[in-house]
């Protein structure tokens, strides 16, 4: 099916035709009709798909024929974080080129002033972050009885951020007489529920399994320890000779720490998190969009939403603690129907979360043996020192005073505790180290692309 098969005026298709697109993605021919019909809509579909465009393309046409009055948009559209509002903008700009509709894009981070100066005027499209939006409100610069069309868009993330509640307090100041669009690329039940109290009668679109995964993104698993995770990481990122790779962490102050790792390395790597400034963020994006940054380092919060054409790498430094998060990171690469590689660092302390993981998705990571680097410090330990002869031990015991029996047994349970640990250590070396060595380059038979 072609974009002209799907109901949408000349001056969208023009726009359309200039990015190149001629085939709508499954998402998109599912639920662009229905969405012109005035339904409301529930569409699931994984991260990468196209989701975006499915919902901005019929609120073009939809709101073409009328104009907003002063502080009385027209639509609605609520984002978790700051960079999906900014793509979301940037989409409209780039659909709407031929339409009339204008639009403000309220985040937190930046000034209001601008932002309330665009709100006066009136404006067609308003996206925002609950938190912002709220903010707006209570000061009275918003009024939202004129809203026709309310998008929820990452209703799954909303939920795992904590924004339910200000979600749940917006859609109270509506009128009831409106079309609710919900996008969400997994439902869990508490989701489920939002869509049974905010839509009525919903056409639900699901163009893949729940928590799927692309089949354009290779994937692996490497099993490591703590203290080699720094090294063995380096060594992927040269070995597969990565163009540019997100690279996720659990929490955020780790972040910094392996940015100052990186760039002693030499890689040329920034930090992307919920603590940056908005300025910082965005100057980050696009010094990494243009190619000047190889590797961003951010947490789950920052990145979703980051759309970055020709991702080639993704690496999880952290197995994340929910498995849903595993899908939405590796869906930053292998998107647009190019190809990627997605690599997780497991400790033995992840294995139940790498466990829920592969449950979720259905299938088994590819695991690749990686032991400790010729860096680690238990290869590099000082020799113990030499037993002494028996000899000596004998002249040793004649020389040492006589002791009651409780005090040698004192003395004896430390020693043989401690050769138990010894011995216990011996192990854990031995397993630690099997593998390939200093025999890196021919990295275990996986065909580089």
């Amino acid at each position: 099916m072609a974009f002209e098969a799907l109901g949408l005026s000349e001056n969208i298709l023009k726009a359309i035709r200039g990015c190149g697109y001629t085939t709508p993605t499954p998402i998109q021919e599912q639920a662009i009709p229905v969405v012109l019909m005035g339904r409301d809509v529930v569409g699931l579909a994984q991260t990468g798909t196209g989701k975006t465009a499915s919902f901005t393309l019929p609120m073009i046409e939809i709101l073409s024929g009328g104009r907003a009055k002063a502080r009385m948009p027209r639509s609605l559209i609520l984002t978790p974080t700051r960079e999906l509002a900014a793509q979301i903008a940037d989409n409209f700009d780039t659909y709407g080129q031929y339409s009339k509709l204008t639009k403000a894009l309220l985040v937190g981070g930046v000034s209001m002033e601008e932002q309330i100066r665009l709100l006066d005027r009136g404006v067609d499209v308003l996206i925002a972050t609950p938190g912002r939006m709220l903010d707006l409100f209570e000061r009275g610069r918003i009024l939202l009885n004129d809203i026709k069309i309310l998008v929820i868009d990452e209703a799954d993330r909303m939920l795992d951020m904590g924004f339910v509640p200000d979600i749940e307090k917006i859609v109270s100041l509506l009128s009831p007489m409106r079309q609710t669009l919900l996008f969400s690329a997994t439902m869990p039940p508490e989701i489920r529920k939002l869509t049974q109290k905010f839509q009525s009668n919903p056409k639900e679109i699901s163009v893949s399994p729940p928590a799927s995964t692309s089949v354009n993104v290779e994937q692996f698993v490497v099993h490591t320890t703590a203290r080699q995770k720094r090294e063995v990481l380096e060594r992927l990122i040269r070995e597969e000779k990565v163009q540019n790779a997100f690279v996720f962490c659990n929490r955020k102050r780790d972040i910094d720490d392996l940015v100052r790792w990186l760039s002693a390395k030499g890689f040329s790597s920034k930090g992307m998190h919920g603590d940056l400034v908005q300025k910082v963020r965005t100057e980050t994006l696009e010094a990494f969009k243009a190619g000047e940054i190889r590797l961003l380092i951010c947490s789950d919060v920052a990145a979703r939403g980051l759309d970055v054409q020709g991702l080639s790498h993704v690496f999880n430094y952290d197995v994340p603690y929910n498995a849903e998060d595993y899908v939405h990171r590796i869906g930053r690469t292998g998107r647009a129907g190019m190809t990627g590689r997605a690599w997780m660092l497991a400790t033995s302390d992840d294995e139940k979360n790498l466990k829920a993981i592969e449950k979720l998705i259905g299938n088994s990571i590819n695991a690749q043996g990686m032991p400790a680097s010729s860096g680690d410090s238990r290869m590099n330990a000082e020799p113990e020192a030499p037993k002494r002869a028996p000899r000596a031990r004998k002249e040793a015991a004649k020389q040492a005073p006589v002791k009651r029996p409780e005090q040698a047994e004192r003395q004896e349970n430390p020693a043989r505790r401690s050769k138990s640990v010894h011995d216990s250590q011996e192990q854990v070396d031995e397993g630690d180290v099997r593998g390939f060595g200093e025999d890196l380059p021919g990295f275990f038979g996986i065909t580089k692309r």
